[in-house]
């Protein structure tokens, strides 16, 4: 074990970063979803931007392991299905477009996407209006838009979260819905990182490997602090949460 993490020949400072992004991750998995975009910008700082999304990406699927484990009697289908194929063709373009595209023009777009429908989501709030954008453009401009950033970044969370926040869904639900959604999806990127991207190889699967258990401290405590979260107060700090990480992407 001492031998493969020498292996990776990361400073102390930066063993901590990954350690602390893969806590994060497991708390965005089980209902702190808004904390996991900093995980981007931070593994991006130690590996690099294409190496640390195929680096992440296998440390999500087990995050999404934890969280459809305890979350997963809560998930409501319809809404998955309605985003699903369009989030799956949205994969599509990205691993077409991925190799050519700015990173920083496609952020700066959809930060200003989440920003603008965060805004008209608390507009509704304070108008106090019930009704949901429940129209079939909806679901596939955000799902599109979702499959896309996930693929170029790993970067769906906020857009995820701006749909099933406009579905006005309970806590449990919102999460458990979130997790099966995500599962399914990053389970669909893997063979795209790995046979054309080549962003994810035995070592860094192997590395991934190594964050299992501070994957798992942090889906335990994301679990643990949910809890204490009434329903209001949750989508208060969901859309905070993702209006902050929005804001990084810039």
């Amino acid at each position: 074990m001492i031998e493969m993490i020498e292996a990776y020949d990361l400073t102390a400072v930066q063993w901590l970063i990954v350690l602390l992004c893969a806590m994060l991750v497991g708390m965005a998995k089980t209902g702190l979803s808004g904390v996991g975009l900093m995980v981007v910008p931070l593994l991006a700082s130690v590996f690099g931007g294409r190496p640390s999304v195929g680096l992440l990406l296998p440390i999500l699927v087990f995050a999404d392991v934890f969280a459809v484990s305890y979350y997963n009697r809560h998930a409501e289908w319809k809404y998955i299905l309605r985003l699903l194929p369009w989030a799956l063709i949205g994969v599509g373009a990205g691993v077409l477009v991925g190799q050519v595209i700015s990173d920083i023009v496609f952020n700066r777009l959809l930060a200003v996407v989440v920003l603008t429908g965060i805004v008209l989501m608390i507009l509704q709030d304070m108008r106090k209006k019930a009704s949901v954008p429940d129209y079939w453009w909806f679901a596939m401009g955000l799902g599109l838009l979702g499959g896309f950033a996930t693929m170029i970044g790993n970067a769906a969370g906020p857009i995820m979260a701006l749909y099933l926040l406009s579905m006005r869904l309970p806590k449990n639900i919102y999460i458990g819905t979130g997790a099966w959604f995500f599962f399914i999806v990053n389970v669909f990127k893997v063979p795209f990182h790995v046979g054309i991207w080549k962003t994810i190889t035995v070592q860094s699967l192997l590395f991934d490997v190594l964050m299992i258990p501070a994957i798992a401290l942090g889906a335990l405590l994301g679990i643990w602090l949910v809890k204490f979260f009434p329903e209001k107060a949750y989508r208060i700090f969901i859309i905070a949460t993702t209006l902050f990480s929005a804001l990084l992407l810039f």
